[in-house]
């Protein structure tokens, strides 16, 4: 029993292993049928593996909060369409490459319903990256500088979900209008966008400064957004 365990482990099933041990310390390894054992076994090891995988997907996205949807508060008075809520949850906005725009005051709840949509995201497999905006601009420039800009951008427009916290604090200068530009221009129609806003969408165009950047990037995010528009304090549910 022990030597299944440990070939088990050498061939990196640590699902199935551990499962095992169960079965073993549990004395059922002589009551299941070979179908019903590999059954659980092989339960086991997805199981894990899709734990193994969610943990990678968590740590890669670095999240600034952690937030869930079961957290929601999905109340219209203040912005939230429970029914529209739903819709996202089930993952299909970001198998169509659709984005999410989210507005209203500091400390309505922005950052917690989009980091909320993104582990739910990671759940589902999906991968994520949450960036503060202003942190953004200042890795694309870092990026022109080191020469490492094209694996940069290449990077951002595979990831399945990009979350962008805190557009429109400042207005984009020169090369920023650019590059911000190249990063919506490569996920339109193809990668979702998450985008959380103090400032409502009809003042996005002066952020963006340039007319005619302005108009391409509004032309691709907003057109076929879904949105929140919030109001009102924090949307963690009150315990």
């Amino acid at each position: 029993m022990e030597e299944i365990k440990s070939r088990l482990s050498n061939l990196h099933l640590p699902g199935m292993a551990r499962q095992w041990q169960i079965l073993e310390e549990t004395r059922r390894t002589g009551d299941l049928s070979l179908a019903d054992g590999m059954t659980l076994l092989l339960d086991a090891e997805a199981s894990q593996r899709h734990e193994n995988r969610y943990q990678r997907l968590m740590k890669n996205a670095a999240f600034r909060y952690q937030a869930s949807m079961e957290e929601i508060h999905a109340d219209a008075m203040r912005g939230i369409d429970k029914m529209l809520l739903s819709r996202l949850a089930t993952g299909d906005y970001i198998r169509k490459g659709e984005s999410v725009l989210i507005t209203g005051a500091s400390g309505c709840g922005k950052s917690f319903l989009a980091t909320a949509l993104g582990h739910q995201a990671c759940r589902q497999g999906f991968s994520v990256a949450y960036h503060n905006m202003q942190k953004l601009l200042v890795k694309l420039k870092l990026a022109r500088t080191d020469g490492s800009i094209i694996k940069y951008f290449d990077r951002l427009a595979k990831t399945d979900l990009i979350i962008i916290d805190d557009f429109g604090l400042t207005a984009l200068q020169g090369q920023q209008q650019t590059d911000f530009l190249e990063i919506i221009e490569d996920r339109h129609v193809k990668r979702s966008t998450i985008i959380a806003s103090q400032l409502p969408v009809a003042s996005w165009f002066d952020i963006i400064g340039e007319a005619i950047i302005a108009d391409a990037f509004l032309d691709r995010i907003v057109h076929s957004s879904h949105r929140f528009a919030l109001i009102g304090e924090s949307l963690r549910k009150k315990l």
